[in-house]
């Protein structure tokens, strides 16, 4: 391939999606990746036992097929190979006395079943998601569209011509309330409560964040929608289908590239220098698919503007994430009826579950009671295992990246603080306990279990800074405008012919692709 006009470093799914919009409208791309594979935090192995099937790390994925990136490339990524998997029962809770609540894609069904568990819950739950309904433009304008954009400013001037400026001032400050106010306001129900809090963690929030409410409505709606799909045969096939479209469209990936800097010349971006010491040379821009740790820390350097050097250090990573995943001799017997077809089912105690364990986690304790989170693709989608086996996919979102105690006074924290294998097995065996609490026979169940420690996680991926999924703190101060800097705009650098995607820019974390599609747009 001569010099390309595009250089993409790095192959998550902002990466991949740029790639292939790109390449759409006759651009030529090279995507280079410092790893064996491409897929950033999307990964399929056999980790366990022979013939079960694991998505490493993410698994789900909503977000993509209700992204605009998804309408203009699904069909073409189907032509490929790729197909989801849905269940009607995407999510669900379980508490530790058995109380449970089971969420469908039918919102008949939905208000009926949550005004059951509590009077006027389930007509709560219809308010909620009717209000991001009938807001979705707004919402989903500001969610996923340029905001620096004649696009965004006709939106909001339109919608406070609509509702009155004051109107569309009440409307923001109304989603700035954290999910506690608005579960503990709006629903009676503890269980009703614990539906949802867990969900903020998804989106790299706490509980008492500020806009974890408005973005677990958010939630709420798409699940209820779209469901929580998988991809048939695993996350790889996805990558797979990307990699036949963006060679299909004269792009070319190369694996194994691991780019060592930015090659700048009058304060232009023209090309890349490799690990290997090789040049490759960009005719229009080049676009980097990392945190800001790796762009204006490795990649720039001395080369990297003041200003962004400044502010490179001051941005903010959140919680680690850790993982479980388990091969089954026997699909679990869960002890809730309905809970053996969820998606993604979560084990809390409820609000004040997730909100202790997230700050014992900010504080780098070892949350005492973890928030749970249990995949279980083989309901989805057969073909992961063996006939009559199963396997869990478990993330815990609030660990600790540098650990300074155990919240339950019982794990020796190292003392440099980070994690190690016999520290992983062992917390590993604490969210064993708490499934062995609602399956019965569960721990004669298990043929195989592989953990993941946020240490490993960042192993994989140098983008996980402390086995950060989201690219960074997703808190008010650095989402929409001010992400990642206060000074950001869009995905410009401060460097001509330099961009900036993935899930450390706007839109946030996520497999929706939303940076990718917005600059490919604008590219």
């Amino acid at each position: 391939m001569k010099a390309p006009d595009h250089i993409i470093v790095g192959s998550g799914i902002n990466a991949l999606v740029c790639a292939a919009m790109l390449g759409g409208k006759g651009a030529k791309v090279l995507v280079l990746e410092r790893n064996d594979r491409i897929g950033g935090c999307m990964r399929t192995e056999e980790i366990t036992a022979p013939g079960f099937i694991h998505d490493v790390m993410a698994t789900t994925f909503v977000l993509f097929i209700t992204s605009p990136a998804f309408a203009a490339l699904g069909a073409d990524l189907a032509r490929h190979g790729l197909e989801f998997c849905h269940t009607g029962t995407p999510t669900g809770v379980l508490r530790p006395d058995g109380s449970h609540a089971v969420l469908s894609t039918d919102r008949a069904a939905n208000i009926a079943a949550l005004n059951a568990i509590a009077a006027g819950d389930g007509d709560r739950h219809a308010e909620d998601v009717g209000g991001i309904e009938g807001n979705a433009g707004l919402l989903f304008g500001l969610l996923g569209g340029s905001l620096w954009s004649y696009p965004t400013a006709k939106l909001l001037a339109g919608d406070a011509w609509r509702r009155s400026p004051r109107g569309l001032a009440a409307f923001l400050g109304d989603a700035l309330v954290p999910a506690r106010g608005w579960l503990e306001s709006g629903y009676q129900s503890e269980t009703v409560r614990a539906l949802w809090a867990p969900w903020v963690l998804h989106a790299g929030l706490g509980p008492e964040d500020a806009f974890s409410g408005q973005i677990a409505k958010v939630i709420a709606f798409a699940l209820e929608a779209a469901g929580a799909p998988i991809v048939k045969g695993g996350a790889q096939n996805l990558l797979s289908a990307f990699e036949a479209l963006i060679k299909e469209r004269g792009g070319v990936i190369s694996t194994e590239a691991d780019v060592a800097s930015i090659l700048l010349a009058g304060g232009r971006a023209t090309g890349v220098r490799l690990a290997s010491g090789e040049t490759v040379h960009a005719k229009k821009s080049v676009i980097c698919s990392v945190t800001p740790t790796q762009l204006y820390g490795r990649l720039l350097g001395t080369d990297a503007p003041k200003a962004d050097a400044e502010a490179m250090k001051k941005y903010r990573y959140g919680k680690g994430n850790f993982q479980i995943h388990y091969a089954l001799d026997k699909p679990p017997s869960w002890r809730g009826e309905g809970l053996d077809k969820v998606a993604l089912l979560h084990l809390t105690p409820g609000l004040d579950g997730v909100s202790k364990a997230c700050n014992e986690a900010a504080r780098g304790m070892l949350p005492e009671v973890p928030t749970i989170c249990v995949g279980q693709p083989h309901a989805l989608d057969p073909s992961r295992c063996p006939e009559g086996k199963a396997i869990l996919w478990l993330q815990l979102p609030e660990a600790p990246r540098h650990i300074k105690g155990d919240a339950a006074g019982k794990l020796q924290a190292p003392a440099d603080g980070q994690w190690t294998d016999a520290l992983r097995e062992a917390y590993a065996d604490r969210a064993d306990a708490v499934l062995a609490s609602h399956i019965d026979g569960f721990k004669d169940s298990v043929i195989a279990r592989r953990a993941y420690s946020p240490a490993d996680l960042e192993a994989m991926n140098i983008n996980l800074v402390g086995g950060d999924p989201y690219g960074g703190s997703s808190t008010i101060d650095q989402a929409f405008l001010w992400r990642p800097f206060k000074t950001s705009r869009n995905h410009q650098t401060g460097i001509k012919g330099l961009y900036h995607i993935g899930a450390s820019t706007h839109p946030g974390a996520g497999l929706g692709g939303g940076s990718g599609f917005l600059l490919a747009g604008k590219l």
